[in-house]
């Protein structure tokens, strides 16, 4: 995972923070990437030596100032000291690479895209994006930022997995307090996502298998992808003893038809609850559906008619299913990735507000260079100093 800029860097830290929380061990090498010193010193979870500071001789410890042009030609110049700090990275054990960015600010709307081009050029395994755009309340140069940075981050990369924060903001909330609340959503979902499949020692196998090849799968094709999920507390049934597992004793007292209502259930609100990007559900390329839970849970009926529900919905012949037993959450979860959608009307929104706000700007930059002039004319009564 590489965070760049600010976002980018506070959503990596959240992943490692749910690594070390959950033992999942999603990432398997980090980097946070920053024009500004003082983001960098605000990451809790990543060693000093993996945060990385560009551009010191341009803008000198401070950023870029939302400009995100200057923050994709600091990237480009100093993209070697970025690369090079991933050599330590195993890259045997790793299956994408995941560059992570707010795409309204200056350093990682710029930064992201050209970083992500860079990885493409020198590895095989996949580059995804993940992208936080602006709320609309944040201004129109945020809004301007983001548009130009997706037009050409998803171009970059090999899908571009998208949150947007507009549909995330509660009323009432601070603004650190929103984007903590919003970081912890992200990161939950996306956690359960990355870590599907993923065994450790003493983990429960699965019955129909969840792995990085099915992600992978929903996700080429490239575009724009978002991701739904939905949860329910249970009670978790203690787990039975190697002898009782070898016997088959599987009563665990759980009703088989409530288990599969309850997926299907899950997997109805995952998709056509609140996604990470607001989108119509009809038209999606692949869909990929997780259920995740204490195995007893984890009806395969249930899962299966979830998948046809889903695939009845997206409208799409490639929709992968399966189960990724774990304990101690006490929850079942269903995880919906949409890949490649393509009715978003919060992008149409986005690019719209943007045109206005770049022609905005381009009056006012007219208007004020007439009227400095016409301030500092002199009807050639003063002369210049030289």
């Amino acid at each position: 995972m590489i965070g760049v800029g600010q976002a980018g860097g506070k959503v990596v830290d959240e992943f490692l923070a749910y690594d070390a929380r959950t033992g999942a061990d999603v990432v398997r090498g980090a980097i946070a990437v920053n024009t500004a010193k003082a983001d960098l010193q605000g990451i809790d979870h990543l060693s000093t030596d993996r945060r990385i500071l560009i551009g010191q001789s341009r803008v000198k410890g401070h950023g870029v100032g939302a400009d995100n042009e200057l923050g994709a030609e600091v990237a480009e110049e100093d993209i070697d000291e970025i690369l090079g700090s991933l050599d330590s990275v195993p890259t045997h054990e790793i299956d994408a690479f995941l560059v992570v960015a707010g795409l309204g600010g200056g350093t990682g709307s710029g930064g992201a895209p050209v970083i992500a081009k860079n990885l493409k050029r020198i590895y095989t395994e996949p580059v995804y994006g993940l992208g936080i755009l602006p709320g609309s309340d944040e201004g129109g140069i945020y809004t301007l930022n983001a548009a130009r940075s997706l037009k050409t981050f998803v171009d970059e990369v090999d899908n571009l997995m998208l949150f947007d924060n507009d549909a995330w903001r509660s009323s009432g909330e601070s603004v650190e307090e929103g984007f903590d609340a919003i970081n912890e959503e992200l990161v939950q979902r996306f956690g359960v996502l990355f870590s599907a499949g993923e065994v450790t020692e003493g983990s429960d196998i699965a019955e129909s298998v969840v792995d990085s090849s099915e992600i992978i799968n929903t996700l080429k094709g490239g575009g724009i992808s978002s991701l739904g999920y939905a949860d329910v507390a249970v009670d978790e049934p203690e787990r039975k003893g190697l002898l009782s597992r070898l016997r088959g004793d599987t009563d665990d007292g759980i009703d088989s038809t409530e288990a599969t209502n309850r997926i299907t259930s899950l997997v109805r609100k995952a998709t056509l609850g609140r996604l990470t990007l607001p989108c119509e559900v009809n038209g999606t390329e692949r869909a990929l559906l997780v259920v995740a839970g204490p195995p007893a849970y984890l009806n395969r009926k249930g899962i299966e008619h979830g998948r046809k529900w889903l695939e009845e919905q997206t409208g799409s012949m490639e929709v992968r299913g399966g189960d990724y037993p774990r304990r101690g959450e006490g929850t079942v979860a269903a995880i919906v990735l949409l890949g490649g959608v393509t009715n978003v009307p919060r992008v149409k929104e986005l690019q719209q507000v943007a045109i206005e706000a770049q022609q905005n700007i381009g009056e006012i930059t007219g208007e004020s260079e007439d009227k400095f002039s016409e301030l500092m004319d002199s009807d050639g009564e003063l002369e210049s100093l030289f």
